[in-house]
């Protein structure tokens, strides 16, 4: 069965990305991005984007120490 729905590309604040049905506010703590599109699209493009899984939290703490 095909998803008709339209989705939208979310990120929080530690930058971690997610899909969101686009005819939904996204959870609290998600901001929504410029992308929106099938699921596919959407998760193609986080595939793109989100390069370095590592929370930002995580990141910071890590180049701190360094």
């Amino acid at each position: 069965m095909a998803d008709l729905h339209e989705y939208v590309v979310v990120r929080n604040d530690e930058e971690q990305y997610s899909i969101w049905r686009a005819d939904r506010e996204p959870p609290a703590g998600w901001s929504t991005q410029e992308v929106t599109g099938s699921r596919e699209e959407c998760l193609a493009h986080i595939g793109r984007v989100w390069t370095d899984m590592r929370p930002l939290s995580l990141r910071q703490r890590m180049a701190a120490a360094s």
